[in-house]
């Protein structure tokens, strides 16, 4: 199931800006309030995808694996990607003491140089796994030289050409509503490309601190829906959700996360 590109990768910008983050977090990340609700999320994917055991699962920005890791305890095949080697040594790691490494595999790619090609039954990035995190430092553009929706559509595009025809997708992205509507004083909005650049401060596993800074894009139902179509998906729908509770809903200001869920068209190339 592997998807890495031949040769160098084709992003001469060094590092990922998150690969520090995730670097100095480790296994503290799981300790954040909004990884504790991965087995009810799992729920809703499998219901949500209309997943059955056996299924090839992609996991694009699986972070230490907790999505990757609950499905394939449940039957599934999953291949977890991340560009973080510290996230993907933790996924290994608990995928081995869970006895589920013949289930469960972990890679690190860059979500822009993943060449899957038609062979997954279903595809997730969740969290802001890869999509909604390609603004920033050491980026290949800076979004004030380019859109944000030209930074996030070419993983879009990864995520699509790696589904089956009738193949099925999930993705979370911060909602531009809620963003707006509840920006904190740490926090600094774009409005012509949809970015939140924020100062915060990271504490590791050791109760040790370090500053750090966050950009995250944010987007509305319709770009999402118009993304998905300009790549060759069909918008199943767009639920406002919470970390924790991926159930079908509404979207409104109060929620903090979008949640498409689209496919494949059968018969598509």
């Amino acid at each position: 199931m592997t998807g890495s590109t031949d040769g160098p990768n084709r992003h001469e910008t060094g590092r990922h800006w998150f690969e520090d983050v995730a670097e100095f977090l480790g296994p503290a990340y799981l300790r954040y309030s909004f990884t504790k609700g991965t087995r009810r999320e799992v729920d809703s994917l499998v219901e949500l995808l209309s997943l059955t055991p056996g299924d090839r699962v992609l996991d694009i920005g699986c972070g230490p694996g907790r999505h990757s890791l609950e499905l394939a305890g449940r039957g599934f095949t999953v291949l977890g990607v991340d560009v973080s080697e510290s996230f993907v040594e933790l996924a290994r790691n608990e995928a081995h003491k869970q006895g589920i490494s013949d289930k469960a595999q972990f890679e690190v790619i860059d979500a822009r140089d993943g060449s899957w090609d038609r062979q997954f039954d279903a595809v997730i990035s969740l969290c802001q796994g890869a999509f909604g995190l390609s603004g920033g430092k050491n980026m290949p553009t800076t979004v004030s030289q380019t859109s944000q929706v030209e930074l996030d559509e070419p993983i879009l595009a990864v995520m699509a050409r790696a589904l089956v025809p009738g193949g099925r997708l999930a993705l979370t992205g911060f909602s531009s509503y809620f963003q707006v509507r509840y920006l904190e004083d740490t926090d600094t909005f774009d409005p012509l490309n949809g970015v939140n650049h924020e100062d915060t401060v990271l504490t590791d596993s050791q109760g040790n601190t370090q500053p750090a800074e966050l950009w995250t894009t944010c987007f509305t139902p319709r770009e999402l829906r118009l993304m998905a179509r300009a790549v060759g998906l069909t918008p199943v729908d767009v639920h406002g959700v919470t970390p924790g509770h991926y159930h079908k809903g509404p979207v409104s200001l109060d929620k903090p996360e979008l949640l498409l869920v689209a496919k494949m068209t059968v018969g598509s190339s």
